[in-house]
């Protein structure tokens, strides 16, 4: 968790990253920026930077173990060591990521390098070096005053509720290559590798987030893949298992394999498609699957929401099944010639 309630910008340095692809160039500011006399944009620009981490998804520089980190990793080093170099770290920064930047969906934006204290991550104190681009412009209302009148006008500018991209390197756990969070809310496709792969260099941190994120994903995939209609499970059965896993992970402390298959997978003939599967996961993707962790909360809340059992039925029927598999009848109905599903309730809401 990251509070940044009471963090200080000790330092910022904005430059111009333009579109490589489009032919411009980098503008590079002279000096840093003073903010001792100006609080009230150093308070926006705080919320600006911080107010799009909102999970605790942590990475890691890769090759740091094996002193093989990119060129991020060691400027961010050296300005951790050394504040002054703050502005030099930025010039180089802003140069690799302009040349980074070869996809033609890639626009130009002001590039800003900031060095922050008193960030607390996970309870401890730590400085942080922040890296963000704007690439969005949103335009303003602007409401004045002329000749006791009130007129109205536009104004371009940033939108300080939608950070585009960003990254926050937090000085500990250096050795394993730092604990940083990124985000890219721009980019989605092969052009969104740039930022995390190509420019940052940086790889899920293997925690209890990560492992169970991944988990979690793994069992979406082998209803989306193996146990499925094609393989004669009806769709009520496919919901049934997405919601006990679910409710897996939602109510438990700590994962256990064996307190999985037993509660969630159940069956023996389930549990070896299950298990061949997890193997082809971790093989395909290169994603370890740890048989026991702590279950993060965090992870779980930002996963659920992909967890949708839903039964439509032609255009006329959305049925949400949040349970109760035993609730559910399927049958088809020989008069009318169509299939139907038969629901049991007590209540009704």
């Amino acid at each position: 968790m990251i509070e940044s309630s009471q963090v200080v910008i000790d330092g910022l340095v904005v430059h111009h990253v333009g579109s490589r692809a489009a032919g411009q160039t980098v503008r590079y500011s002279k000096s840093a920026i003073r903010l001792q006399d100006a609080e009230d944009v150093g308070s926006v620009l705080k919320s600006y930077f911080f107010s799009a981490f909102k999970t605790e998804a942590y990475f890691n520089f890769i090759g740091a173990g094996e002193n093989a980190a990119g060129l991020v990793y060691n400027l961010a080093a050296e300005v951790f060591d050394d504040s002054t170099k703050l502005y030099n770290a930025s010039v180089q920064l802003a140069e690799f990521l302009y040349n980074q930047s070869n996809h033609p969906n890639i626009r130009g934006g002001e590039f800003y390098v900031a060095l922050f204290n008193n960030c607390v991550v996970d309870g401890e104190v730590v400085d942080g070096m922040g890296i963000f681009k704007s690439e969005n412009k949103d335009v303003f209302l602007k409401v004045y005053l002329k000749d006791q009148n009130f007129e109205l006008g536009t104004q371009e500018g940033i939108n300080i509720r939608k950070l585009d991209k960003g990254c926050i390197i937090f000085n500990t756990e250096r050795e394993q290559g730092f604990k940083v969070v990124m985000v890219d809310n721009i980019n989605k496709g092969n052009e969104a590798r740039f930022w995390k792969d190509d420019f940052l260099g940086l790889q899920p941190r293997e925690d209890s987030y990560y492992y169970t994120q991944n988990y979690m994903n793994m069992c979406k995939g082998f209803v989306q893949d193996i146990y499925n209609t094609e393989n004669q499970v009806p769709k009520p059965e496919q919901f049934d298992f997405l919601n006990r896993s679910l409710d897996f992970f939602d109510k438990k402390g700590a994962f256990q394999q064996d307190d999985f298959e037993r509660e969630v997978v159940r069956f023996p003939e389930v549990s070896e498609a299950f298990n061949d599967y997890r193997h082809q996961f971790e093989e395909e993707r290169g994603i370890p699957l740890s048989d026991s962790f702590d279950i993060s909360k965090s992870a779980v809340k930002s996963e659920k929401k992909h967890f949708k059992s839903v039964l439509k039925l032609d255009k006329n029927f959305h049925v949400y099944v949040h349970g109760k598999r035993d609730y559910i009848e399927k049958g088809f109905d020989s008069q009318k010639g169509m299939n139907f599903y038969k629901l049991f309730y007590e209540n009704e809401l």
